[in-house]
């Protein structure tokens, strides 16, 4: 109980303040508790940092997967998966800050712990876009590069959207889910029914 009293402290600390800037200081005065009992449960600020991400990452991941039922059609599953995403970093964005922003700019470990949830959520798009192509009634000849390609490019633009969400007033998570689901069912609608854009001559 009290260890997960520190990491709230902390995840609203490095989440507000930068992974730097923040001190240990803080960390157990927002805790309510002293700061050597801070280096007895979490020997030092980095190994501090490191149970953070991996707590608020654990329960991002989880929060999307809890978020989607895997008997409904590929669609419906995409942007259950997205509502769930864009809900949780909304309702966490000091436990997004540490994601996205603080935990990608402190270099290893830090960056290879993120990595790892990425890792995760892009895998979980990739089998959705599979699926989807699997279920339409057209061969849409998708190779396993471009689903794969297609699953990073939707992650990344979640990421990159919910920081925008987070930042910008009035957006709630099933706007940003919305906005992003219809930029991207619409290709990928059009792709399920083998309709791929391709550069003119004079383009290419």
């Amino acid at each position: 109980m009290r260890e997960q009293q520190m990491l709230d402290a902390a995840v609203q600390i490095f989440g507000r303040r930068g992974y730097m800037a923040a001190s240990m200081d803080e960390i157990a005065e927002l805790a309510g508790v002293s700061k050597p009992l801070v280096y007895l449960y979490l020997n030092s600020k980095e190994d501090l940092f490191t149970a953070c991400i991996r707590r608020e990452a654990a329960a991002l991941s989880e929060a999307v997967r809890a978020g989607v039922r895997t008997e409904l059609p590929a669609d419906r599953q995409l942007w259950d998966g997205l509502l769930a995403f864009f809900a949780h970093t909304s309702e966490h964005p000091d436990a997004w800050s540490v994601l996205h922003l603080q935990a990608r700019t402190h270099g290893e470990p830090f960056a290879a712990e993120v990595a790892a949830m990425r890792a995760e959520i892009v895998a979980f798009v990739n089998r959705l876009v599979a699926v989807a192509a699997r279920e339409a009634h057209h061969d849409p000849d998708l190779t396993e590069d471009e689903v794969a390609g297609l699953a990073q490019a939707l992650v990344g633009a979640a990421e990159s959207l919910a920081a925008w969400a987070n930042a910008t007033p009035g957006v709630t998570a099933r706007q940003a889910a919305a906005t992003l689901m219809n930029f991207a069912w619409a290709g990928l609608g059009n792709l399920m029914q083998g309709h791929h854009w391709t550069p003119s001559e004079q383009d290419a």
